[in-house]
């Protein structure tokens, strides 16, 4: 952590984590499938970007885009991945899992949560698609998770930012406070509203992707064919990590003490 902020840059390729680096990032979260919102990476990302980078690495563990209600078989590939990744290296991990009715799964997050110690653990924005936030809260702080990311339960961090600053608050007056370290806004962050989301939330750490389009290095291009589907990103462009986008976002942290 940089003068009192820390600043996490979600990734998806090696490039855009060295860049995160770069550019100021104290942490990084690897995930595949930012378009669907991070899933979980492929070991051989993992490995790679932690011989390329010095920074903690989260990985997420997420089997699928969709919502966060698992199947026994998905929560079986989740232990599997959280192994995996402890065994590759990662730092910390990331997940969030719900039941039905868009309550915290305690069952099941308290089997993750043992597979995954002694790493500490981020519950991600499953959060934002819970029934009762503050309800919620309660039962984050019970099952020990170390931090909580989330836009507020609303469309970006800018328009979550009152319930933000009110979970902040509940987690500062509770008794188990010392179990919940922070919460991290994410969602929707940019150089223009961090100032305002940092100020707002009392937060000391934020999540973004700071990411610009690059245009691909392909001479020869195919534009009647798609790899995915028809809302998927163009084939011939790719989103990274910006490291000016990330320094300016990191300077705008550091400016706000």
């Amino acid at each position: 952590m940089d003068d009192g902020f820390l600043m996490e840059v979600c990734v998806d390729s090696v490039e855009s984590a060295v860049n995160a680096e770069r550019g100021g990032a104290g942490r990084i979260e690897l995930c595949a499938g930012l378009v669907e919102g991070g899933t979980t990476p492929s070991m051989g990302l993992l490995q790679v970007v932690k011989q390329c980078v010095r920074v903690p690495v989260f990985v997420m563990i997420r089997p699928r885009g969709g919502d966060f209600l698992y199947s026994d078989r998905e929560v079986e590939v989740m232990k599997a991945d959280i192994r995996l990744a402890k065994l590759h290296g990662a730092d910390g991990l990331v997940f969030g899992a719900l039941t039905e009715d868009g309550r915290i799964d305690t069952e099941l997050c308290t089997a993750l949560l043992a597979v995954c110690r002694p790493l500490p653990v981020t519950f991600h924005r499953a959060f934002d698609m819970v029934h009762d936030p503050l309800v919620a809260l309660e039962t984050l702080i019970s099952l020990g998770f170390e931090r909580v990311l989330t836009s507020g339960c609303d469309s970006s961090a800018l328009e979550g930012l009152s319930l933000i600053k009110r979970l902040a608050e509940q987690v500062m007056s509770s008794a188990r406070c010392m179990t919940l370290g922070l919460f991290l806004p994410g969602g929707g962050i940019t150089e223009r509203n961090l100032q305002r989301i940092l100020e707002g939330s009392t937060a000391s750490e934020f999540h973004c992707s700071a990411r610009s389009a690059r245009d691909s290095g392909m001479k020869f291009r195919n534009p009647n064919v798609a790899m995915g589907a028809s809302f998927s990103a163009p084939e011939y462009s790719i989103k990274v990590a910006d490291v000016a986008k990330v320094r300016t976002l990191n300077a705008i942290a550091k400016n706000i003490l």
